[in-house]
């Protein structure tokens, strides 16, 4: 009667690793308990306009001073232009930006390479998972991708090698601890 017992937890178990579905990239979830301190985003302070007479008209549904852009908020940050950046363009592309797009796209581009590329990395990541397994869901990517991952020691000792400048390297010594 032990023996049939133990058989079928094996069986279950060993059925329920081969279904599991797509594999995940990363797993982000958190099983903490605790809220995720990076969801929550407050809003900008309120600001009391010099000329009350100036306030905007209220845009019932609309957006409001307050509201977080951290598109604009982080191309401010960086010294450029906020007012260039528009979230909802649709795809349309800047007039300052139609020479890069040419350029970079003079041997012909994809419309349609993010789906591509999407199906690609997936079928990828089926090949790679196939004959594992786990009890316990752990982050895949370093296992999958690490035939792929490259070496930055290994190129900074080249590059050093054939006497090229590496300023933002960490000085000679101080780069394997």
């Amino acid at each position: 009667m032990r023996a049939a017992h133990l058989m079928i937890i094996i069986g279950v178990l060993a059925v329920s690793a081969c279904a599991r579905g797509t594999p995940e990239l990363r797993d982000l979830r958190t099983f903490s308990g605790q809220p995720e301190e990076f969801a929550i985003v407050p809003p900008k302070p309120l600001q009391t306009p010099e000329d009350i007479g100036a306030l905007p008209p209220p845009t019932p549904g609309g957006s409001n001073r307050t509201d977080q852009r951290p598109l604009q908020d982080a191309v401010a940050v960086l010294g450029g232009n906020p007012a260039r950046v528009t979230e909802g363009r649709g795809g349309a592309v800047p007039g300052a930006d139609t020479g890069l797009i040419g350029a970079a796209s003079r041997f012909g581009r994809d419309g349609n390479i993010r789906t591509t590329l999407a199906a690609e990395d997936e079928a990828f990541r089926q090949r790679r998972g196939r004959f594992t397994w786990q009890l316990i869901p752990e982050n895949q990517y370093n296992r999958v991708y690490r035939s792929q991952a490259l070496d930055p020691y290994l190129w900074l000792e080249q590059f050093r090698r054939a006497n090229r400048r590496t300023p933002s390297a960490p000085p000679e010594g101080l780069e394997r601890n």
